[in-house]
């Protein structure tokens, strides 16, 4: 046992057993919260293909692209 798993057990028994279920709760909720990573990466894919698909339609160049980062960050 890890000495964080020793420190939540630690914590946890010092409150009253009527809080287990909610200390209980938050873990699940943590749990399922946590971002899938694979979702993510997808969700990136499809929206970069969406990018150079719209890049493309458009007849926008890398070129373009990157004169009009300078324009932003030179302010014109």
């Amino acid at each position: 046992m890890t000495t964080f798993e020793q420190t939540l057990l630690r914590e946890v028994s010092t409150l009253p057993e009527s809080r287990h279920a909610d200390v209980l709760a938050f873990i699940r909720f943590l749990k399922i919260s946590l971002p899938d990573e694979e979702k993510i990466r997808e969700d990136f894919k499809e929206a970069l293909n969406d990018a150079r698909a719209t890049a493309k339609k458009y007849n926008i160049t890398q070129e373009d692209i990157d004169a009009e980062i300078r324009a932003v960050r030179d302010g014109k």
